[in-house]
C-alpha cells in the first residue's frame, strides 16, 4: 500500500478528516474529531493504528512489522511498519478496526451525527 493509496482508503470511511495537528509531515485522520491512523506523509514508513489490547499483542507476536505503537499508549497503539510484508488487505483490515474502535467510543451526540452521514 502506498500513501494515496492509504489516504484513499481512509478517507472512504464515514465521518473521517485528514489534519495535520503534529507539524506538516504527520498526516492524522480522524473519525469525527477522535484520531483513528497516523502517518509520515513524506517518507509512509510506517503507519500508528488503534487497537484492541490483546488483538495488539496477537499482531505484535505474529508479525516482525508490527510494533508498539511509537509515540503513542502502547497498550492501545501499533507501529506497522510499511516494508511490504503486510498484504494490503490485512492492512485494510486493522484500519477498518481503528476506524471502528474509535468511532464506538465516541459521544451519544456525535454517533448520531456519524450514523446520519
Amino acid at each position: 500500500m502506498d500513501i494515496e493509496s492509504c489516504r484513499t482508503y481512509c478517507l472512504s470511511h464515514k465521518g473521517v478528516t485528514e489534519e495535520f495537528p503534529f507539524g506538516k509531515e504527520v498526516l492524522v485522520y480522524k473519525v469525527m474529531g477522535k484520531m483513528f491512523a497516523l502517518t509520515d506523509i513524506e517518507r509512509f514508513e510506517s503507519i500508528n493504528l488503534k487497537v484492541d489490547p490483546e488483538i495488539g499483542v496477537e499482531l505484535r507476536e505474529k508479525y516482525p512489522a508490527v510494533q508498539p505503537g511509537y509515540h503513542m499508549n502502547k497498550k492501545h497503539w501499533i507501529t506497522v511498519i510499511m516494508d511490504g510484508s503486510i498484504p494490503d488487505k490485512l492492512l485494510r483490515q486493522w484500519i477498518d478496526h481503528s476506524y471502528d474502535l474509535v468511532a464506538a467510543g465516541l459521544t451519544k451526540t456525535a454517533k448520531r451525527t456519524l450514523e446520519s452521514m
